[in-house]
């Protein structure tokens, strides 16, 4: 198979297939089959996910966002994208409102 190097953006319509480097940003559609064997999670204090103007909340912050906070090793999914929005437990015991 051949191998090609490519800078700037990229449009392909039938998919790529083999290794990606690098950063990837904007919308990523379609499956993704990842063979690395662990996914990382951004990580907060609990400090941080409950302050409104903490970047967490200020920056890439959409519903579904998954963070893992090390304060007291909980998972916490996006309920939407406002800083404000609520993180709720993934297992749904609770939730925390930033302020």
């Amino acid at each position: 198979m051949a191998s090609t190097t490519f800078s700037g953006p990229v449009t392909s319509t039938n998919g790529f297939v083999g290794a990606v480097t690098g950063n990837i940003t904007g919308t990523l559609t379609g499956n993704v089959d990842a063979t690395a064997g662990y996914v990382q999670l951004r990580t907060v204090t609990a400090t941080q996910l409950a302050d409104a103007t903490n970047a967490v909340n200020t920056s890439g912050k959409a519903a579904g966002t998954i963070v893992f906070e090390t304060t007291n090793s909980y998972i916490y999914v996006a309920v939407g994208a406002t800083a404000t929005s609520n993180w709720v437990l993934a297992d749904g015991t609770g939730a925390v409102t930033p302020s």
